[in-house]
């Protein structure tokens, strides 16, 4: 098997207007937004936001139901200014869960929650 690209991923969330809302100020650009589903996208890759209490696909019923969203995985969202991207988030209202900090691996990062509790990074590699 050969792999061409990453190119998205699936997430549910309890009330996808609110999710809009916050990929909105992050600055992803929409490609669907209907009730019960959300779709963003920063260049080639794309998220399906679908609301929770929609999903009827049988084997995929007990998945939209799971408690901890995105448990152990982060999202890394790559910006120029890691120091910028912080001081506008928190002008919007939204509440990083760390503050700008520079890592031995050589990112300048932090990390802020949506709604559901996904986890994304914000970065800048030094």
């Amino acid at each position: 098997m050969k792999i061409k690209s990453v190119s998205g991923m699936v997430c549910y969330v309890k009330d996808t207007a609110r999710t809009a809302e916050f990929y909105e100020a992050l600055g992803f650009a929409f490609r669907k937004r209907e009730d019960g589903q959300v779709t963003v996208n920063v260049n080639w890759f794309w998220i399906d936001f679908l609301a929770m209490d929609e999903e009827t696909k049988p084997g995929f019923t007990d998945e939209a139901k799971q408690v901890a969203k995105g448990s152990g995985v982060f999202l890394y969202l790559s910006v120029d200014d890691v120091d910028a991207a912080y001081a506008d988030l928190v002008e919007k209202g939204l509440k990083p869960s760390s503050e700008p900090k520079d890592w031995p691996w050589g990112n300048r990062e932090f990390v802020i929650r949506d709604p559901d509790g996904y986890k994304l990074v914000i970065f800048k590699r030094k």
